[in-house]
């Protein structure tokens, strides 16, 4: 299956995360940011969750929320939450690659997810489709909080003003 591209209505799936089940896209209504990360405890996908978990007072002022999956199990996910000092509720599983698959972003020939990240509108559209994230990429990043909403040029200019 090929990922989701901008505009389109996002594949509705229930991850499971130490803290309870989620569902993508959220029913209440919030955007949401769904971070797929290849393996729990590996430098890259730290980096890659801290660095949105330290934006997570944006996305709470956005009403926003995010959601980093691997298809690591629930222990080893709670565990790496606990380890990155992050919610637990912040990381879900996707053992069998379902959510992966349904996004696109399933390697077969690993039995897990790549590196990417969505943003998903209130109204359950895809607002913003990486399909190759790269965590040291910080326009990525920024890319997320534009279709979150947030203008980051305002937001450099008042940071450097």
């Amino acid at each position: 299956m090929t990922p989701p591209v901008e505009g389109m209505l996002a594949p509705a799936v229930v991850l499971v995360s130490p803290a309870g089940p989620i569902a993508i896209p959220d029913p209440l209504g919030k955007s949401v940011v769904l971070m797929f990360y290849q393996e729990a405890s590996t430098p890259a996908c730290a980096a890659q969750i801290t660095s949105l978990h330290a934006e997570s007072a944006l996305l709470d002022a956005l009403g926003s929320m995010a959601v980093c999956v691997s298809t690591d199990d629930l222990e080893r996910q709670a565990s790496f939450a606990d380890v990155l000092g992050v919610p637990r509720s912040l990381l879900a599983a996707d053992c069998d690659g379902e959510a992966a698959r349904a996004y696109g972003v399933y390697d077969e020939s690993s039995g897990r997810s790549r590196r990417a990240a969505f943003v998903i509108s209130g109204e359950g559209l895809i607002a913003l489709a990486v399909p190759w994230y790269n965590p040291s990429n910080s326009g990525q990043l920024l890319a997320i909080f534009t279709a979150l909403g947030v203008d980051v040029q305002q937001s450099e200019e008042l940071a450097h003003g």
